[in-house]
């Protein structure tokens, strides 16, 4: 017997940035209309945003300018959606972004969009990405246990996630929320661990390390096994409303074993800079996904070395 696919209309919030970019991708080669919103933010080079923004285009992929802080959402909300993914975030943990842009681009930003949706006859399925920093220094909890952030990203996360749970409880939204784990890939920012390490091999730069980030673990998980959880909630909507799932690799590695895999596949040493340590940095994630493995049917594949081959060949020809 033959199904035929219900194509949606899908709205991605953050389509410009790394993660987001490659969902609306995906969405769009599963056949779904994909509109893209993205604030072009100078949180790190608008160039490559915008050029990440022009590969999409060329996919069929609607981009608009739209802040979710600042602009009129009553009126950019301009159709119907049957889905949205809310990617948007002030991300990560730096010294140089205030509490306000956490707070307004998280929190804030987040409420006002779910007031648009609220004032909708039709509201979408509503798929809210976190972050393991919202479980704290050490990210290893199920999703039952509680939460015990220790950064302005992770708080306001937090608050942003449990925003939009709020709404499904009370039956103003149908929704769930994802925390995500350490994810890098293609387009990884160029402020993050494996991006700036190839850059720095490459272009024979010492790497800026953090003190004792050596030793920290985590949870590197391939974005393409990321994508494929999140977009493994569609057609699983009853069982996901109102729920929160991890994802990632349940596999550890030490920063140490990153970016000995890294030297050598590029076959050749990397110089380090010592910086002092961040304050609010997890000393170890590691995904505890049997949530997501048993009503997700979640199960990322690609080991570090094959994710960061491809990592590797992406940032050569970019």
């Amino acid at each position: 017997m033959h199904y035929q696919m219900i194509v949606m209309n899908i709205l991605v919030t953050g389509v410009a940035g790394f993660i987001g970019s490659h969902v609306a991708e995906r969405l769009s080669a599963l056949g779904h209309k994909v509109t893209g919103w993205d604030n072009f933010s100078d949180y790190y080079d608008v160039s490559l945003k915008e050029q990440t923004a022009a590969t999409l285009v060329e996919q069929g992929i609607i981009v608009q300018r739209v802040d979710l802080f600042t602009d009129d959402l009553d009126k950019a909300y301009a159709e119907d959606f049957d889905y949205l993914f809310h990617f948007a975030a002030q991300p990560g943990i730096s010294a140089s972004s205030t509490f306000a842009s956490y707070l307004n681009n998280n929190v804030i930003a987040t409420q006002r969009l779910l007031t648009v949706l609220e004032s909708r006859q039709k509201r979408p399925f509503f798929v809210n990405i976190a972050t393991s920093s919202i479980y704290g220094l050490e990210a290893t909890m199920n999703e039952q246990q509680a939460p015990l952030p220790a950064s302005w990203y992770g708080v306001t996360k937090l608050a942003a996630e449990q925003l939009v749970l709020a709404y499904c409880r009370r039956g103003f939204l149908t929704g769930v929320s994802l925390r995500l784990y350490s994810v890098y890939g293609p387009r990884e920012r160029p402020d993050k661990l494996y991006t700036r390490l190839i850059d720095c091999g490459l272009n024979q730069k010492p790497f800026p390390l953090y003190q004792g980030s050596e030793v920290h673990r985590r949870s590197f998980t391939f974005v393409g096994d990321i994508v494929d959880g999140i977009v493994s909630v569609i057609g699983k909507e009853a069982v996901c409303n109102a729920e929160v799932f991890n994802l990632g690799t349940a596999i550890e590695h030490s920063t140490a074993e990153g970016m000995e895999i890294v030297a050598k596949l590029l076959g050749r040493s990397i110089e380090k800079e010592i910086k002092p340590p961040r304050p609010g940095d997890q000393s170890r994630t590691q995904a505890n996904i049997k949530k997501a493995e048993s009503i997700l049917n979640y199960h990322p594949k690609t080991s570090l070395e094959q994710g960061l081959m491809a990592q590797i060949d992406w940032f050569k020809n970019k």
